[in-house]
């Protein structure tokens, strides 16, 4: 059966779509990422759709589940590399991708997935090696 490989990168899952998207085949792809997800602990997806020159309902209702999905098992996902044609065509079918961030390529949309994810990373004091608890009277830091 084919599939589209999913590569580990630290805390981040990077799919390029390198083939032409069919339903059995996005219906695999969710399935295994989904699973990955889980499995790893991942906290962002990048999808890179820059080998897809056409899309249909299909295939963008699917690209918004995986997002969907992924957002349920806590990780954030970017979409990197869409077509202009891709992106008028999801228009025209009316798909506006809800909750589905996107950037112009890998580049960015790794920078994206890093601040994203940063942001969930507890802060830690280099010299205590523990978080900053705040005073729940005054809001101030307390050590």
């Amino acid at each position: 059966m084919e599939r589209i490989p999913i590569l580990g990168m630290g805390r981040l899952l990077l799919v390029t779509i390198q083939v032409d998207m069919h339903d059995r085949l996005a219906m695999t792809l969710q399935d295994d990422l989904t699973t990955r997800i889980s499995t790893t602990g991942a906290r962002g997806v990048l999808l890179d759709i820059s080998a897809l020159s056409i899309v249909d309902s299909f295939i963008g209702r699917m690209i918004s589940n995986i997002a969907a999905m992924a957002r349920v098992l806590d990780a954030e996902t970017v979409v990197v590399g869409m077509q202009p044609a891709v992106a008028i065509t999801l228009v025209e079918l009316g798909l506006s991708l809800p909750g589905v961030r996107t950037a112009l390529n890998v580049e960015k949309g790794m920078a994206l997935l890093q601040a994203l994810t940063a942001e969930d990373e507890p802060a830690f004091d280099d010299d205590a090696g523990t978080s900053p608890s705040i005073d729940e009277a005054d809001g101030r830091s307390a050590r």
